[in-house]
């Protein structure tokens, strides 16, 4: 029955189209709006959320207000204005002098605190467009543009970025710290604030070089190439992700990155580790593609051998649903509860088609 319900939306998911929040299958509208009221009931009274034993607190807010933004509500209006603004206020009171987006002080984040920078500029970027106070518009503009500095600043001269800037992590990077770097400049330049090209570029450039013969991504740069053998699916997926969300539909690396997730990645048959990382991102990248964008890459591909957003609906939201927790969040992995249900969220709200960073 549940299948049913997920099928029907196999038709309104054509390329290019979305579908409004009041028109999804009875299911999916509950399960949503039961881990958005799961998000407002456990909200910090400061504005802000955190992952297990208070860790990350920075990048949990931020992608607890993303989902918020997702269904709807703005910094104005809507079901979780009120949630929304206090996370935003959370977050603007830790912008630093330096640009960094989080607390490098704070014990539960310093030693990855440029996730919650990464998270918080993706964030705070989609934000921007809402705000109607003057002074407080003009003051947001300069954190954003601070940090997109920052961002620059902390590149290692690979063109990754490591857990901590390249200062003080002597030049480490590893590729899902660059993904999230690269998604948050990404919803910058969208908002309208000044992004180098010359750091999207190196970027891009660590990722073709983190690029295995086999079309995998490698967690990691900074002590040697790219062989077989080191794919990471999750980075894979992100990395598909990343080049869709900016863009790059065509591109021969995009192309190869998704023709590597497509032999690795089980859609609705069983996990692998860090499957909720690799979900948050893999979804993007099949909701970009749709129900024609596939076999425009790959026109020669026969129709069961295609990649659609339906297919993956098909077989990832039936598991989503019943996997949710009475209290409408989701469990799963060593981050806790807060990452999952929000990693889980923005995949049942793609189709909502609120934010820039995530439409086709």
């Amino acid at each position: 029955m549940l299948r049913n319900v997920i099928l029907a939306l196999m038709v309104a998911g054509a390329f290019g189209q979305s579908v409004r929040a009041d028109e999804l299958p009875p299911k999916i509208r509950e399960a949503i709006d039961k881990g958005l009221k799961w998000f407002a009931e456990s909200q910090n009274r400061d504005g802000h959320w955190e992952a297990n034993g208070g860790q990350y607190p920075t990048a949990m807010t931020a992608l607890a207000g993303m989902t918020m933004l997702m269904e709807g509500s703005t910094l104005r209006e809507g079901k979780y204005s009120d949630q929304l603004r206090r996370a935003v206020d959370w977050l603007m009171d830790r912008a630093q002098n330096t640009g960094q987006i989080g607390n490098p002080n704070n014990p539960t984040e310093a030693a990855r605190y440029m996730y919650g920078h990464g998270f918080g500029l993706l964030f705070l970027s989609c934000i921007y467009g809402e705000e109607e106070d003057a002074d407080r518009r003009k003051k947001l503009e300069k954190i954003l543009t601070k940090a997109v500095e920052f961002t620059g600043k902390a590149q290692t001269t690979r063109g990754g970025w490591g857990y901590v800037s390249a200062a003080d992590g002597s030049d480490f990077d590893e590729g899902s710290v660059t993904i999230t770097q690269l998604q948050g400049l990404r919803a910058a330049r969208n908002a309208g604030i000044v992004v180098p090209k010359s750091i999207i570029d190196k970027a891009v450039k660590y990722l073709e070089h983190s690029t295995t013969p086999q079309g995998g991504v490698i967690y990691s740069l900074a002590h040697g190439g790219a062989a077989n053998g080191g794919e990471r699916p999750p980075l894979t997926a992100a990395a598909v992700a990343c080049a869709f969300s900016a863009g790059e539909y065509n591109s021969a690396l995009a192309k190869k990155w998704l023709e590597y997730c497509k032999k690795v990645i089980p859609i609705g048959r069983g996990r692998i580790g860090h499957d909720e990382y690799l979900h948050y991102y893999f979804a993007q990248a099949m909701y970009i593609l749709g129900e024609t964008g596939y076999v425009r890459l790959f026109p020669k591909a026969a129709k069961d051998d295609q990649l659609t957003w339906s297919k993956y609906k098909a077989g990832m939201f039936e598991h989503i649903l019943n996997s949710q927790n009475r209290d409408g969040s989701w469990s799963g992995g060593y981050i806790g509860p807060t990452f999952t249900t929000a990693t889980y969220l923005t995949i049942l709200q793609l189709e909502n088609g609120n934010l820039p960073i995530y439409q086709r």
